[in-house]
């Protein structure tokens, strides 16, 4: 049962990989196969549905870990919740040589039939993300409708600069969007107690 669960386990992550490195459109069932050092069988053993389930899979995978970095900081406040997003992204950077980015954001430009099949999950995933920012704005003192576009443009303004990171091949990109977001939450004047 181990191995079973470990060779699944082994194509979600290879997935996420290929679809950070490569975007959704690099990502077939041989590269996954290549990748994870799998057997051609496990593909449809674990995931009946193919292609199309691991991507699912696997983005929502991607979704929830990055979601749950966002919603654990921004319990501490937003500009904690923007540090460790940018941290989080910062390290992914440095630790893949520049070479992946966001896997939501690959399949949210993906032009293919398949990838628009997995738009409402993309959907899903940066809404999660919007709201964890939201709440952690909101409860900072800002007012709901400007917490949600402080929310928008810190998840727009971070994706973006982690792909000018990767054309520059430096985190400056990605470190100066954090500091002005900072600079722009920090100065929203606090409610008096």
């Amino acid at each position: 049962m181990g191995a079973r669960t470990d060779t699944r386990k082994k194509m979600l992550l290879s997935t996420v990989d290929l679809l950070r490195e490569r975007g959704a459109a690099g990502v077939t069932v041989d590269a996954i196969l290549a990748r994870g050092q799998s057997p051609r069988g496990s593909v449809y053993y674990h995931f009946p549905g193919g292609r199309t389930e691991i991507m699912t899979e696997s983005l929502a995978m991607a979704g929830d870990a990055i979601g749950a970095i966002i919603e654990s900081s921004a319990t501490e406040g937003p500009v904690s919740a923007l540090r460790r997003f940018g941290a989080f992204w910062s390290k992914s950077l440095h630790d893949s040589d520049f070479r992946a980015g966001c896997p939501v954001v690959s399949v949210a430009v993906g032009g293919s039939t398949d990838d628009q099949q997995l738009r409402p999950i993309v959907a899903e995933i940066f809404a999660r993300w919007h709201r964890a920012l939201v709440d952690a704005l909101v409860a900072d003192g800002i007012g709901e409708d400007r917490a949600g576009r402080l929310a928008t443009m810190a998840v727009a303004a971070i994706e973006g600069a982690v792909i000018l990171c990767r054309v520059e091949q430096s985190t400056r990109p990605l470190d100066e969007v954090i500091v002005e977001l900072e600079s722009l939450i920090g100065s929203n004047p606090k409610p008096q107690r």
